[in-house]
């Protein structure tokens, strides 16, 4: 059994090819159904998002797994198989579930430590589970990254500091004014720094957002989506007259407010401060405004030094949690390795247990006058001593799990304990329960749960 990625992603390819190959939400669970029929898929669970199209599955085999998969996706979006491999990343095993759990943490995203993507993989989870396309290990695989995704966000500060321009415009805005939402804030530009502008801001409490552009329909349509107002260019000053902040990103060539235009503004204002954040590249407002009383201006330089500070604390916390990644790793690495001895320590608890059932009706016939307090006090008593004896036994199994050769270990275990009967009952029960997921019905018989853990 092993554990694999194929992930398309910012890094490895253009953002055309992303949006050719990524799943539609309607059509994505479909895909994973069908991903299972695929030789040597077990399990899947696909994350598509706008930045990444990433398949995990458990395959049994390594070098099938990982041609079949990049195949789906060749046919599913009939895209030429070697245009695929070209562009795709592929993890493996321990590298694969270190990717999953950086992944659900947002350490692996374009703006270090986010967390829309911890939302996206818990959604595609709960996708693969109700279309029974995951089964037993990446439901427990995927819980835990989820858990340790959230913990990692709870424990660190990956989240406090802004790292992006326009999320560090509206952070700064709250260190001047502290509570954003009774402000008046104007943004001057309806393009992709404008529209995460007003996202931030809108994010952050923000009652009132006027949005100006040339373009008056550009700035009525995203005006309308965080229910702002949209005025035209030529409204602009007049609008400034009672703002509180301006934010601004537009595409212009020349100032759009020079120093003798915000001169005559502050009059109007009587001496009320603005704050002004030109994110623009050529700047939109004449640095020499910053001369003026009761106006503070910040430009595109100031905010980049500000996140390169706040990237570098982000960093730090990354990197702790990149720390406690290791600990979940182990910690799966154990489930993993214990997986293959459960149906054994079952069926030597059941034969321990089926032995002192038997000694007890044994008891009661020989001793019929025994009252109900007596029986109960032996029927404790034997199974207090089956548990202590069981004790060593069950922890020598679990040892041998992980051990080099584990295969033989486990069978010599069970012929030594003479349960080779009950392991092949537990083995029938396991596959039926899990009927649906391929995974164990090819795991049988016993020596294939315990391969599958050798070659984790």
């Amino acid at each position: 059994m092993h554990v694999i990625v194929v992930s398309l992603n910012y890094r490895t390819a253009p953002v055309e090819l992303r949006e050719q190959l990524a799943f539609k939400e309607d059509q994505v669970g479909d895909a994973m159904v069908a991903l299972n029929q695929e030789k040597s898929i077990l399990e899947n669970v696909i994350v598509s998002t706008c930045n990444r199209t990433e398949l995990y599955v458990v395959a049994d085999q390594l070098h099938t797994g990982r041609y079949y998969v990049k195949r789906f996706v060749s046919n599913w979006f009939d895209v030429d198989l070697d245009e695929v491999t070209k562009h795709v990343e592929i993890y493996e095993d321990q590298d694969a579930i270190r990717h999953l759990f950086r992944v659900s943490a947002g350490l692996d995203s374009m703006v270090l430590g986010e967390t829309q993507i911890l939302g996206q993989v818990k959604q595609a989870f709960h996708v693969a589970q109700v279309r029974e396309a995951s089964g037993l290990i990446f439901n427990q695989l995927f819980k835990q990254a989820i858990t340790a995704a959230k913990k990692g966000h709870r424990d660190t500060e990956i989240g406090e500091h802004a790292v992006s321009i326009s999320y560090a415009a509206v952070e700064l805005s709250k260190t001047i004014f502290g509570d954003l939402k009774n402000q008046h804030v104007v943004i001057l530009g309806a393009g992709k720094m404008g529209e995460l502008a007003v996202q931030n801001l809108h994010g952050s409490g923000v009652d009132r957002v006027t949005v100006v552009n040339r373009t008056f329909s550009k700035a009525e349509e995203l005006a309308n989506r965080f229910n702002g107002e949209a005025i035209p260019l030529e409204n602009f000053e007049s609008t400034l007259k009672d703002a509180d902040i301006l934010i601004t990103s537009a595409g212009t060539q020349d100032y759009v407010l020079t120093k003798e235009q915000m001169s005559s503004l502050i009059k109007k204002r009587n001496g009320k401060p603005i704050f002004l954040v030109d994110i623009a590249v050529p700047r939109n407002l004449d640095p020499a405004i910053n001369d003026l009383d009761s106006v503070f201006l910040y430009d595109i330089d100031d905010l980049q030094g500000i996140v390169d500070q706040n990237l570098s604390e982000r960093q730090k916390a990354a990197a702790q949690i990149d720390e406690m990644i290791e600990a979940e790793m182990d910690e799966f690495e154990e489930w993993l390795t214990t997986l293959g001895v459960v149906p054994i320590i079952s069926a030597l608890r059941k034969k321990a247990l089926t032995i002192q059932e038997q000694t007890m009706a044994s008891i009661e016939r020989k001793m019929p006058d025994l009252t109900a307090r007596e029986k109960k006090v032996l029927n404790k008593h034997t199974k207090s001593i089956i548990n202590q004896m069981l004790k060593e036994p069950i922890l020598q199994a679990k040892e041998m799990a992980g051990e080099e050769h584990a295969d033989d270990m486990l069978k010599l275990f069970i012929r030594v304990f003479g349960i080779d009967d009950e392991v092949e009952e537990e083995l029938r029960k396991q596959n039926s329960k899990h009927q649906s997921h391929e995974e164990v019905s090819r795991s049988l018989p016993l020596s294939g749960l315990i391969q599958a853990i050798q070659h984790r």
